[in-house]
């Protein structure tokens, strides 16, 4: 599987965006995925996770009730995965990446960078004061 991320962008603050991950080359109903993040000079970070499923999800806690990670609820294994990121701030300015793995539990979730081993390329999120 390879993916591509999209939707990044300038927005100001409090504003909305919604990033997008196409997974293609593979059965993507196999794989649980997730939305990491770097900024300038920092390590990269878990934002949300997601399962084959899409039925269990995870944030942390600085995006919790603002952002929302989703894939198609009928069918996981089209090939998108969603970030819906509202009430932005301009700490969450930062290049995000979505990430997959396989996953042989439907429900599984993985938060650490280190457990996913197919990577997009990364989106800039700049989000002005």
């Amino acid at each position: 599987v390879q993916l591509q991320a999209s939707g990044g962008g300038l927005v100001q603050a409090g504003g909305s965006l919604r990033l997008s991950c196409a997974a293609s080359g593979g059965y993507f109903g196999y794989y649980a995925a997730g939305w990491f993040r770097q900024a300038p000079g920092k390590e990269r970070e878990f934002v949300a996770v997601i399962s084959r499923s899409g039925e269990v999800t995870d944030y942390r806690a600085s995006v919790e009730g603002r952002f929302t990670i989703s894939r198609d609820a009928r069918d996981a294994s089209k090939n998108m995965v969603y970030l819906h990121m509202n009430g932005l701030k301009p700490e969450d300015t930062a290049v995000y990446y979505c990430a997959a793995r396989t996953s042989v539990r439907t429900n599984t979730i993985y938060t650490t960078s280190a457990a996913y081993d197919v990577w997009g390329q990364g989106t800039l999120v700049t989000v002005s004061s």
